[in-house]
């Protein structure tokens, strides 16, 4: 039976394509269509009670929540995470600030600066501002360290998936040269680049001329 992905074009669905991509595990990938509320199907919401994606069945086990699929295909493969209980430790607590910060925060700033309807001010800097401290955290973890739990790792993955889309949040990193690096650092691996364009190939101009309309507002 294998691995099968379904999933669609956000962060939290290139956790998991990033990840299977450097593990080199091969998957058959099902693109859920937002459009048509597919993740609220009855047929989906076997594999994931909670109506999201990403979620993964393998050989017939159904796991849901990007971050317990990431734990579980690294704790598969022996992969991308230590086996050591403090090494492991210092993995998840990074994938657990993703999980529980950068995520949630960076798609409030998302709702609110992109897409609302209307623009509503003091929810947009509450958004924008908490996303600026959490990369602040980052850059200042990465001023002494290559990556963020000693070599790369899930971690890194998960961060990378959400922060490298700063600019949709209406966020800038001016002055966060340690996370620049690491951006472009995880950025260039090529497992990344694929994970990435799954199931959307990047339009990588079209990013950048979205986020220059908007630019000047952007907090530092």
């Amino acid at each position: 039976m294998g691995i099968t992905l379904y999933t669609a074009a956000t962060p939290n669905g290139w956790k998991v394509s990033i990840t299977l991509e450097e593990l080199e595990l091969p998957y058959e990938l099902k693109t859920i269509s937002f459009d048509e509320n597919e993740q609220k199907s009855d047929w989906y919401l076997k594999i994931n009670p909670n109506g999201r994606i990403p979620a993964l069945v393998d050989d017939g086990f159904p796991i849901f929540e990007s971050g317990a699929i990431m734990t579980y295909l690294a704790e598969k493969t022996g992969k991308l995470m230590p086996t050591d209980l403090k090494g492991k430790t210092k993995v998840m607590q990074w994938l657990m600030f993703q999980m529980g910060g950068i995520g949630p925060m960076m798609g409030q700033a998302n709702v609110f600066f992109r897409y609302f309807p209307e623009k509503i001010q003091p929810a947009i800097d509450r958004y924008q501002r908490e996303t600026r401290r959490l990369l602040e955290v980052l850059d200042g973890h990465l001023a002494n360290n290559e990556y963020l739990a000693d070599d790369y790792s899930i971690a890194d993955i998960a961060n990378w998936s959400w922060v490298h889309s700063y600019q949709w949040s209406g966020v800038n990193i001016e002055g966060l040269d340690h996370l620049a690096r690491w951006i472009d650092l995880v950025g260039a691996r090529p497992a990344v680049q694929r994970g990435r364009d799954i199931p959307t190939p990047r339009d990588r101009a079209a990013e950048e001329a979205a986020a220059a309309k908007t630019g000047p507002q952007m907090l530092s």
